[in-house]
């Protein structure tokens, strides 16, 4: 049986794939910056409407976590690349 009636928030996934990607790749350079900025950008869009509402914050929260790997990754390398000095 198909299910006409249901619709799917492409916002909302597209925010949560984006996310997961951000934090599996977190060790390439430039890539997961951009996939969590778009995935917390997707994911703002995707919250306003009904239908997978979950999926939108999931994105938003993983998208934030990708960035805060991101900034604690470039912490970690100034503080042990400034104790040889």
């Amino acid at each position: 049986m198909e299910r006409e009636n249901e619709q799917t928030n492409g916002m909302a996934i597209s925010s949560l794939v984006l996310g997961i990607l951000g934090v599996v790749l977190n060790l390439i350079p430039i890539i997961p910056y951009l996939l969590g900025i778009l995935a917390i950008i997707f994911g703002v869009s995707g919250n306003k409407m009904h239908i997978g509402k979950g999926m939108a914050v999931a994105g938003i929260i993983l998208g934030s976590i990708t960035l805060a790997m991101k900034v604690l990754f470039w912490l970690f390398v100034f503080m042990v690349g400034g104790m040889n000095y």
